[in-house]
């Protein structure tokens, strides 16, 4: 009976194992060891393997046997069932639906996250509204890069002791090594585009 389980197992394995792509199942295995954080040679070593056979699996110019793939998925901390696991799909369009907003009466401001959970992506992007006399509160020297795209109005760009107008059409960018903040001198609502990277709103 036990057998006949592991038998059916190896089965259904060995072929969707021969319905993939070796690009697919080369490029898997580098990134699951560049993930750990291992050489070629310290992989190969692992799993009783050549460097050079690790180079070609990788490069898509060897095919492994089945004994010698659970070989290498065990020395990489993974098994056949993860490692061929189809990746839910990435999302890509949001709506209105998935914004959140927050204003800010005292600064006269509302900030618009377009993205959900933005914080743990390398950027985050905004939709910012300053009322006329309004501003952004001002944002402390952080590693990164600030992009912002002016769709109404004007606003003042204050960088460190330095000003910088952007009408609307207009675009700014700056690295954020000195203090920075928005200011809506004008006598209109000015809108900006406004993007973070890393996150920092």
């Amino acid at each position: 009976m036990l057998y006949n389980r592991f038998a059916v197992s190896l089965i259904r394995v060995n072929s969707e194992f021969k319905g993939r792509k070796l690009m697919e199942i080369g490029l898997k295995i580098k990134n699951l060891r560049i993930s750990k954080g291992l050489t070629q040679e310290e992989l190969g070593d692992r799993c009783e393997l050549s460097k050079g056979f690790i180079s070609l699996l990788e490069r898509d110019m060897a095919s492994p046997s089945i004994a010698t793939l659970e070989d290498i998925l065990n020395a990489l901390g993974t098994n056949f069932a993860q490692f061929f696991q189809e990746a839910p799909s990435e999302r890509v369009v949001f709506g209105v639906e998935d914004y959140s907003v927050k204003s800010d009466d005292e600064l006269k401001n509302e900030i618009c996250w377009l993205i959900p959970n933005a914080q743990k992506n390398e950027m985050e992007p905004i939709m910012l509204t300053i009322a006329p006399g309004g501003s952004t509160y001002p944002d402390n020297p952080h590693e990164g890069e600030e992009f912002g795209y002016v769709t109404e109005g004007i606003v003042t760009v204050v960088i460190g002791g330095e000003e910088h107008i952007a009408h609307k059409g207009e675009s700014f960018y700056f690295t954020a090594g000195k203090p920075h903040h928005l200011e809506n001198r004008g006598k209109r609502e000015a809108k900006v585009i406004w993007i973070s990277s890393p996150p920092s709103f």
